[in-house]
């Protein structure tokens, strides 16, 4: 059985009244949605609330869940809205967290002690790299930055992106590119490349 599957039965099961299946919905996708708003949200209490209701709006929303798309993109698609509402209600700028995750939440911070740099200099080399990469996805317009999170941090594809964001499958290839590309210029001079190359 296939993840999509898996989650299409659970989905039919809490359709059917079977409250503990949204349980297991939870369990599987909290960490994901957490991950993700707290791409578009600072603070972590802030994340937590709009995590909370993103799940209790999916919830209610099930009953018209028909499986067109995969539930995750679906709940994706229900947390971004949910977290784009909290910041207009609350006119703030969209921030996010001040280190890249990996598929198991690890920043590069802690990826940095698992390698062997050998000196401190490349220690120190690596460190600045983050946090440049760090501060130019902050910089992203908000489009642009959940475009390349989706992507790179949270490994979906194109057409699921595109479903999750609302938007035809070429939008979703150009703000990747372009966030790319913006990534790569603020790279450029902490990894004395030459422009030509992208990272």
């Amino acid at each position: 059985m296939s993840e999509r599957e898996v989650d299409l039965d659970l989905v039919q099961r809490v359709q059917r009244g079977e409250r503990r299946a949204f349980d297991l919905l939870v369990i599987k996708y909290q960490r994901k949605i957490m991950r993700l708003l707290s791409r578009m949200i600072h603070d972590p209490a802030d994340v937590e609330d709009v995590a909370q209701e993103a799940f209790i709006k999916a919830y209610r929303a099930l009953p018209q869940f028909r499986g067109d798309s995969a539930f995750y993109t679906w709940l994706y698609r229900i947390a971004i809205n949910t977290a784009r509402n909290w910041q207009a209600a609350r006119h703030r700028r969209p921030n996010t967290v001040s280190a890249l995750e990996n598929e198991d939440g690890e920043t590069f911070d802690q990826i940095d002690g698992l390698s062997d740099h050998g000196t401190p200099e490349s220690m120190v080399a690596s460190r600045q790299i983050a946090e440049t990469v760090n501060a130019a996805i902050e910089a992203l317009p908000e489009d642009l930055r959940t475009a390349i999170v989706l992507r790179e941090i949270e490994g979906m594809s194109y057409e699921d992106i595109a479903t999750t964001m609302q938007c035809p499958i070429g939008t979703v290839r150009s703000r990747i590119f372009r966030a790319r590309e913006a990534i790569a210029a603020r790279l450029r001079p902490a990894l004395d490349r030459d422009t030509d190359r992208r990272w």
